[in-house]
């Protein structure tokens, strides 16, 4: 399962960042075929968010195939395989690094030294 984390200084609205954050799941293997996500309550209560935006999300991966919604039971990631295009990867991972650096620069952290700690970091899991 993942932790659902939503930035409102990002500029994307909630529902779409909840779908991405789903689709990016299932590629990478996160989610898995036929795992059960939070019920649109328990998360809505979890992010302090509106019922309407989850069920906006659901409902539009629904759409897609993604996600299966089982009345009474709850709602699962579908068979459908989810690929990220290479493009919409390097965009994701641009915004990224762009939020990224523009933190670590407010707290005065020179490039090399980001660099330095990434590196450190890298392998560590």
């Amino acid at each position: 399962m993942i932790q659902f984390k939503l930035d409102p200084k990002s500029g994307v609205p909630f529902y779409r960042q909840i779908i991405d954050q789903i689709r990016y799941g299932i590629a990478s293997g996160q989610l898995t075929v036929g795992e059960q996500l939070p019920t649109v309550r328990a998360l809505a209560v979890e992010l302090k968010i509106n019922l309407n935006t989850i069920t906006k999300a659901y409902k539009e991966l629904e759409i897609q195939s993604i996600l299966e919604t089982q009345q009474g039971t709850g709602t699962f990631i579908g068979p459908k395989a989810v690929v990220i295009p290479e493009k919409e990867k390097n965009a994701k991972l641009s915004d990224i690094c762009q939020e990224f650096l523009m933190i670590a620069r407010s707290y005065g952290f020179s490039l090399e030294e980001v660099i330095n700690e990434l590196k450190l970091k890298g392998g560590k899991q």
